[in-house]
């Protein structure tokens, strides 16, 4: 058996959320309503009518043009109501026609519309003069016009919210945008010079009752003239018949649940008028007085046409910045693919683009994680980082997307607060390559505040018919939940993925070719010094040793050496182990010279001019930094042009210490230089000026200065290229 419905007689805060609001039986008493079937049959008429049309036959008879008066302004515009009506379905709304109408010396602002085969007539005495009414549709008229020209949705409300005040005459004009959890947020405001404002404060859902937003969307412009006005009944010709439908009606009675609220509030008046977006009630103008108010007919439906404008030019708006957050989303996904596939530090590459995914999905914190390096934005501890990325990397699903505490496990969802809304897109697993957007909770992103500056009253209902007593209660609601992930985050995530997850395979692809390259050359460069050290053995065997056979074994050893220690290193980089740096103060003017010195007896034919101090303090590990120095002379002697010397800068910087290396030859081209520093190039591995090559020098080289917490830049100057090395001062190990 289904529950009867709560009557404006027995609603109560237990009941109020099954309030059947647009069939309230009453009316506010600042008009008066009739209504009649289709066949002009009187069905239901408020109390206050026969006051004003005394001859008005009794319920269940044909309304005829004399009971309305002798004014014929009404005939023809009911006619037409009633025959769109008959033509129409029965669940069908008439759009509401508007009429002037006199009797005895008095104007009205008369309303018709039919719904649910019903024709209703709503009449309302006219306050305010023609000559008033024509300067404020002259107000309204401006005001549109400054609407038009405002391009940011908080300057168009602004605009909005001032021209309503200065048509209306309310104390205090209020402009909110609803949240996706349908809490109202005052985002514009216009008010009297003595009143505090309210503009930042939010208020729940809760506050707008499901149903009341239902007839928000339908019947955008709503006035309670006065809050402790008795509603006025509406007379029903029988029992049996269905109850009138008031969802379109300019006069429909108010909740007494409402009622409360504003009275608690110290609100003796309002109007509210709807702003409507996409179907959905997208925010509200809400207008306050602190005593009786009752703004004309005509006033009333100016404002509702500057908010009809106000919803166009919002919704313009909003598509605007859609299309250019889809743009965003596609310019930052070409950014990343780039990243991935031709990025030194594919971690630092995510860094330098954080502010442009910040624009493309809303976050509060950003963890990227790939082959073993970690970029952590600070807002998670380490450890907390740590654990939420290794359940990451165990749960099945490459896209997650969670608003909820409840919905992680216990033990990360306590060590990542104030976060709890996790979205996370696993674009390599053999990398563990993740891209995790981190929300906080809603409860410490909320600005909430009752009135400041007096005691809200409590009625009869309860402290919760107040902003600050239904807060508590969507507090609890919210706690431990975020803003949650919309249809647009989740759509540019998933392409993110898409794009993310084609660029780690073509980099792996391409890391597979390099990898089949370095043990090829490998296999044969370890082959050769191979055969010279057993060749030695033979002879020295045999008792033919010299000087000679000693030389050779040494440097096959030391080629071998050279050879194993590049892939142990990159094993090392690769699997998360970092270099091992130990760093102390050195002299690093005697480690060039005397690496420099080893060069010119290795290779007499290549010059080498260095420009040295005499000594240069520097906190260094002298051993990777040898490598350094020796991969870059070894850069230059391969790739230099013929003849031409190598030099060789050493010098003091500003902020630490500055090594330089160049030499004669063409600009190296920009596909190629922005790959300069990553291991195992395609364009290393078997060239023909460095066949002993396995293109880790540079890559390596990087990566020591890198642990130095410096940097290496290449660069050309038309004539040279040069590779600068900054250490800073008092470096520690990265």
């Amino acid at each position: 058996m289904n529950a009867v419905p709560p009557t404006l007689a027995t609603v109560n805060l237990d009941n109020c959320d099954q309030e059947p609001i647009h069939i309230p039986g009453f009316v506010q008493p600042h008009g008066v309503l009739i209504a009649t079937d289709l066949s002009r049959r009187l069905t239901h008429v408020s109390r206050n009518a026969r006051a004003m049309f005394p001859t008005l036959p009794p319920l269940g008879n044909i309304l005829s043009a004399g009971h309305l008066g002798e004014d014929a302004a009404l005939q023809e515009p009911l006619g037409r109501i009633v025959d769109e009506a008959s033509d129409s379905g029965p669940n069908e709304a008439v759009a509401p026609l508007a009429v002037e109408f006199s009797i005895g010396g008095a104007v009205f602002d008369v309303v018709m519309h039919a719904f649910h085969s019903r024709v209703i007539v709503e009449f309302e005495r006219r306050t305010a003069g023609r000559s008033d009414i024509a300067s404020f549709a002259l107000l309204a008229h401006r005001g549109m016009g400054r609407l038009r020209n405002r391009r940011d949705v908080r300057a168009m409300l602004e605009e909005a919210v001032t021209t309503v005040r200065e048509i209306t005459g309310f104390d205090r004009e209020m402009a909110y945008r609803f949240h996706h959890d349908d809490s109202g947020e005052i985002v514009a405001e216009a008010r009297a010079a003595e009143l505090a404002s309210f503009k930042g404060r939010r208020f729940p859902a809760s506050d707008i009752p499901a149903q009341a937003r239902r007839l928000y969307t339908i019947n955008t412009l709503r006035l309670i003239a006065d809050v402790h006005d008795e509603q006025i009944q509406i007379d029903a010709v029988s029992d049996a018949e269905p109850s009138l439908d008031l969802s379109h009606s300019v006069l429909r009675s108010v909740s007494p649940i409402h009622l409360e609220y504003l009275k608690n509030i110290d609100v003796a008046a309002s109007m509210s008028v709807s702003i409507v977006v996409g179907g959905r009630l997208w925010g509200l103008i809400a207008c306050h007085h602190s005593s009786p108010h009752l703004v004309s007919y005509a006033i009333r439906m100016a404002c509702d046409v500057l908010s009809q404008v106000v919803s166009s030019s919002v919704q313009a708006s909003l598509d605007k910045a859609a299309a250019s957050r889809r743009s965003m989303a596609a310019d930052m996904r070409v950014k990343l693919v780039d990243v991935i596939l031709h990025g030194e530090d594919v971690v630092q590459g995510v860094e330098e683009l954080s502010a442009g995914l910040q624009q493309v999905i809303a976050h509060d914190s950003l963890l990227f994680a790939h082959a073993g390096k970690l970029r952590n934005d600070g807002l998670l501890s380490s450890d907390a980082a740590a654990q939420l990325l290794r359940w990451l990397g165990e749960v099945g699903d490459d896209l997650v997307a969670i608003n909820d505490r409840r919905d992680l496990p216990a033990a990360i969802g306590e060590a990542i607060k104030p976060l709890c809304g996790v979205q996370a897109m696993r674009f390599d697993r053999i990398n563990r390559g993740l891209l995790v957007f981190l929300r906080k909770e809603q409860v410490d992103t909320v600005t909430w505040s009752t009135p400041p500056g007096k005691a809200a009253r409590v009625g009869p209902m309860g402290a919760r018919l107040t902003p600050n007593g239904s807060f508590a209660e969507w507090r609890q609601v919210v706690e431990g939940t975020s803003v949650p992930w919309d249809e647009t985050d989740l759509a540019v995530a998933r392409q993110l993925l898409d794009e993310l997850g084609r660029a780690t395979s073509a980099r792996g692809a391409e890391m597979e070719l390099a990898r089949s390259r370095l043990l090829a050359v490998l296999g044969h460069d370890l082959r050769d010094p191979l055969q010279t050290i057993s060749m030695a053995a033979r002879i020295l065997e045999h008792g033919d040793g010299n000087a000679r056979v000693g030389q050779r074994i040494a440097a096959s050893t030391g080629r071998m050496e050279r050879l194993i220690t590049q892939v142990l290193d990159m094993s090392r980089l690769h699997g998360g182990l970092g270099l091992g740096l130990k760093l102390g103060e050195h002299d690093m003017a005697a480690l060039v010279r005397s690496i420099l010195e080893d060069n010119a007896i290795t290779h007499p034919q290549i010059e080498v001019q260095a420009d040295l101090p005499p000594t240069l303090l520097a906190t260094v590990d002298p051993d990777r930094l040898a490598q350094v120095v020796g991969n870059l002379v070894s850069n230059a002697r391969h790739h230099g042009a013929t003849g031409e010397p190598i030099l060789v800068h050493l010098a003091r910087a500003p902020d630490g210490v500055r090594l330089a290396v160049s030499n004669t030859a063409d600009p190296i081209p920009e596909g190629t230089a922005r790959m300069l520093f990553q291991p195992l190039k395609a364009s290393s591995v078997g060239n023909d000026r460095n066949p002993n090559g396995l293109g880790l020098g540079l890559y390596i080289a990087s990566e020591i200065i890198k642990g130095h917490q410096g940097t290496i830049r290449y660069s050309h100057d038309g004539t040279r290229v040069t590779f600068t090395v900054h250490i800073p001062d008092q470096a520690k190990p990265a």
